[in-house]
Order: C-alpha cells, then structure tokens, then sequence
C-alpha cells in the first residue's frame, strides 16, 4: 500500500477521484478481516465500517481544495489520543452501504489506497490553525456547555 506524504499529494488525490474516504483505526488488514465498525454506545455491530467521505461538497464552491483536505483530516485527528495511540489514517475506496449512529457513512467492498503519514496530519493542522476562521475538531474536549 502507498503513502501518502504531503497535504499536497493527497489533494491532488481528491481532485483527480470520487468516491474516496479516509478512515482512523488500526488499518485495513484490522478493519477488512471484521468489516464490522461497532456503536460505542450501545456496543451494536454496524453494517459496514465507519469512514468519512474526502469528496468536495458542492458548498464548497471552488475555495482551495487543500483546505478541504485539511479540514477531513483535522477533525477526527483526536482519534489516536482517545481511542489508540496505534490508530491511523488510511485512504480508500468504497461502496456506501448505511449511516452510523454520528450520520458517518458505513463503507463496504473496501479497497486500501494508502496510509497517510504523520506529518500530513500536522500539515492539516497547520492549514486550519492559520485558517481565518476559529475551527476546532470534532472532540471538544468536554468544554460542550461550559
């Protein structure tokens, strides 16, 4: 399987497919031998494994293709520090077969395209610290209704 080293090249990725995810967890030898992501909260296996999609929404509306990769990557980049220190992003193909509990698509008939190196998630970062707008990633860290 390729890697995949900079924002760049992983942009370059998204402009030239459709139909690509990324997924956070332990890789696709894990993943594809279960094919199963499992509800945290009610522990019930699901239809599929959970990912999130790299296509560019049409409300993006032309702005810089690098940030929305940025963006993708940043906001489930908590992942390895609440799950495992071993989880990591990987690229690929697939079919959409339902949602999960978080509305994420459950993805079926995987094909691994590529890990995404460490310092492409620092360069997301990056991106979207220096970004005009206050992002921050999907784990609020608890501060909800502080």
């Amino acid at each position: 399987m390729t890697t995949f080293a900079t924002l760049d090249e992983l942009a370059d990725l998204v402009a030239a497919r459709r139909g690509l995810y990324v997924r956070w967890s332990l890789g696709p030898a894990t993943d594809m031998a279960a094919m199963s992501s499992r509800d945290e909260l009610t522990g019930l296996a699901l239809p599929g494994l959970s990912a999130n999609p790299l296509d560019v929404e049409e409300w993006w509306d032309g702005r810089p293709l690098r940030v929305w990769v940025a963006r993708r990557l940043y906001d489930y980049s908590h992942l390895p520090r609440i799950k495992d220190s071993r989880t990591r992003p990987w690229v690929l193909t697939a079919r959409e077969a339902a949602r999960g509990p978080d509305n994420e698509p459950l993805v079926t008939d995987v094909r691994p395209l590529g890990w995404i190196e460490d310092r492409v998630i620092s360069e997301a970062d990056r991106v979207v610290r220096h970004h005009r707008t206050s992002w921050g990633p999907l784990d609020r860290g608890g501060t909800a209704g502080a």
